[in-house]
């Protein structure tokens, strides 16, 4: 019950950090407030979950509509620290598992909403992925930096290829840095996983907008959303997923 309500507070910082991070504000101050009509939201109706199903979704003064996404990203969050609990309890690794998931919602949601990954979350993520390396358990410290060369390194080929052949950029940087942080965290097996969930998932949806459209596909995919997703998934079913192909060899 901590666990999951301590992912539940988490979440809520998420939200804040998804919303403002891009607009350069303070994800500490001012409080939160209403989107539509700027009111501090008071601390009995910022209860993660609770209160938006209290309120019905709507601010308490000028009943706008509050987003869904606020809960979806308390729940997750919460989902994901209950998770990392029931794996390793309270341990390093659990800290380190519920970093990863903020890390990973808020780079997703970000990079959804504004096609951007900002530096601030990957490059200080990939040094304290390096850094914890050390005192893990799960992983080894060359792992980990062969997990974040090979990440950054085989975005970065891809880009430059693509960049090359079309004479247009595909791929951002900020999908670079993100994989570095990947494989800091989930080493260089980790990494292969996160994109070839990312790329499959990726290509389904950009296939069924395709079908959708009945035209070729001229919108710009968040490549980082789904690869935030992937590595979400990695984190906890990637031994089993690993495990389960290595079978047949």
């Amino acid at each position: 019950v901590l666990a999951f309500g301590l992912g539940l507070i988490l979440g809520s910082f998420i939200n804040v950090v998804i919303h403002r991070l891009p607009l350069h504000q303070s994800v500490v101050s001012p409080p939160s407030r209403c989107p539509a009509c700027k009111e501090d939201i008071r601390a009995y109706d910022n209860i993660p979950v609770l209160s938006y199903l209290i309120l019905r979704g709507r601010c308490r003064r000028c009943r706008v509509f509050i987003s869904p996404r606020y809960p979806l990203v308390e729940s997750l969050m919460g989902c994901g620290s209950l998770a990392a609990f029931a794996r390793h309890g309270l341990a390093l690794e659990y800290g380190v598992e519920v970093a990863f998931v903020a890390a990973m919602l808020a780079l997703l949601f970000i990079d959804f909403d504004h096609r951007i990954l900002p530096n601030v979350i990957t490059l200080p993520g990939t040094v304290v992925g390096l850094l914890l390396a050390w005192p893990r358990s799960s992983i080894t410290l060359g792992a980990s930096v062969a997990g974040a060369a090979l990440g950054a390194g085989l975005l970065f080929m891809v880009a430059e290829v693509y960049f090359r052949v079309r004479k247009i950029e595909g791929m951002g940087m900020g999908d670079v840095k993100m994989m570095a942080m990947v494989g800091a965290f989930l080493g260089w097996k980790g990494v292969l996983l996160t994109l070839f969930l990312g790329s499959l998932v990726g290509s389904l949806v950009g296939l069924i907008l395709m079908m959708a459209r009945g035209k070729d596909l001229k919108a710009e995919l968040p490549f980082g959303t789904f690869l935030g997703a992937a590595a979400a998934a990695t984190l906890f079913a990637g031994p089993f997923i690993i495990e389960w192909y290595s079978s047949f060899f």
